[in-house]
This record gives structure tokens, sequence and C-alpha cells, in this order.
């Protein structure tokens, strides 16, 4: 849980960083937003959950 509420935070920070420096639009923010709200209803949610505990493990034991 702690995991993904971080990395919920981080991906917002840097969606908003990247929408201030006027490299992404609020139209293909929102897009993005909605597809990944829509991903996360699939059956593919599991798989990207545990890639991304992988990847966190993978990083904190650097």
């Amino acid at each position: 849980m702690a995991l993904s509420v971080s990395a919920a935070v981080l991906l917002a920070i840097l969606v908003f960083i990247l929408m201030k420096g006027g490299y992404v639009r609020l139209g293909s923010m929102l897009a993005c937003t909605l597809f990944g709200f829509t991903l996360a209803a699939t059956g593919l949610a599991p798989a990207i959950n545990s890639a991304l505990a992988l990847l966190a493990g993978l990083l904190s034991s650097l």
C-alpha cells in the first residue's frame, strides 16, 4: 500500500512539472489519466503492480 501511494504522489508531481513546463497539455493529461484508471480495472492490474514492486525492490537494493 505504501508503495502505491508513494508512486502515485511521485507520478502526480512529475505530471504537474511536465504540465507546467508545457510538455504535456491538459487534454493529453486527462486522456492518460483516464487510460490509467481504465487499465487499473482490467486483468493487467496485478501484473503491473507486481512489476512495480519488483522495480522498487531492485532500486532499493542499489
